[in-house]
């Protein structure tokens, strides 16, 4: 049999943010994944391939592209497949647009991190940044939390900020743009960053007691979006030990400055979902890095592939 092809505007009309996000917690109570990255070219211009094999879940391998300067050329960023393979003879059974992979892998990992992190209830949830990634956020949370009863939204050009906060007038929820940021995090019960910066741009000193930050942009070496007063300050969690740590500046910058030790991450989802971590207090700020990572990519691929 012919592999399927799954194309982003065919399956994403059938899938659901809170399906995805039981589908990367189902996937967690199964043997822990055997992963592996590979990451070639220039900072500019990188392919970046990553592989994983999961008991009863099987083989899957993503490969994409990330261009920075292919939105000058009306180009997408990020380009490339998801390919599944089936765990009893390794036929090759779904090739998966990586767009539709990552989308919902994406905003399904870091709601699963807030369910499993933030206080339960949250009113209020702030998000940074206004590229494609704070729009599926949007959705995310709203279905994965119903009693948020506000959204805001801060990106470095408010325009941008306003222009997606129009998108959703009409949500239950009340989205609107903010300019003001750290006025924004002070009174946010879950901060969700999805930015491309290079240097950090949220503050630990204006995180309130008892906040979720969930930290999502930074995926390279050379990134961060949280101050070292927010990764030391808080109680550090992650999806993936083995991912979180080796590529990711986020992480890297401040355990090689001594920051942070590795010591200091208390879990990821293998330590979570089965309930061998959580928060402790109403008090305690908790700062999740999402990573990504193949076997969470293969979670997903297979949801697609079942509902597709």
């Amino acid at each position: 049999m012919d592999a399927r092809i799954i194309r982003y505007d065919d399956a994403r009309p059938r899938l659901s943010w809170t399906d995805t996000m039981e589908a990367i917690r189902e996937g967690h109570m199964r043997p822990r994944a055997e992963i592996g990255d590979l990451f070639l070219g220039p900072p500019d211009g990188t392919l970046l391939t990553r592989g994983a094999y999961i008991e009863g879940l099987g083989y899957g391998v993503k490969s994409i592209t990330v261009f920075a300067g292919n939105a000058a050329r009306g180009l997408p960023t990020v380009q490339g497949a998801m390919f599944v393979y089936a765990p009893d003879d390794g036929r090759l059974e779904a090739i998966v647009d990586s767009r539709l992979v990552t989308e919902f892998k994406t905003a399904g990992d870091s709601i699963l991190g807030a369910r499993l992190l933030a206080r339960p209830d949250p009113a209020e949830l702030l998000i940074v940044g206004a590229g494609t990634v704070a729009r599926s956020l949007i959705l995310a949370y709203g279905a994965a939390f119903p009693s948020l009863e506000r959204i805001s939204i801060w990106a470095r050009r408010t325009a941008q900020a306003e222009a997606l906060a129009d998108e959703f007038a009409s949500r239950s929820a009340a989205v609107a743009a903010v300019d003001n940021l750290p006025q924004a995090a002070a009174r946010a019960d879950i901060i969700s960053t999805a930015t491309m910066a290079k240097e950090p741009i949220l503050k630990g000193e204006w995180i309130a007691p008892g906040t979720h930050v969930d930290l999502i942009g930074a995926f390279k070496p050379d990134m961060r979006e949280a101050d070292d007063a927010l990764i030391s300050g808080g109680t550090l969690f992650v999806d993936s030990r083995e991912t979180a740590l080796a590529h990711i500046g986020e992480l890297s910058i401040p355990i090689a400055a001594g920051v942070i030790t590795p010591d200091d991450l208390r879990g990821d989802f293998y330590d979570l979902v089965p309930g061998g971590a959580a928060r402790r207090s109403d008090d305690e700020i908790t700062v999740f890095k999402n990573g990504g990572g193949a076997h969470l990519d293969l979670m997903v691929a297979r949801y697609i592939a079942l509902v597709a």
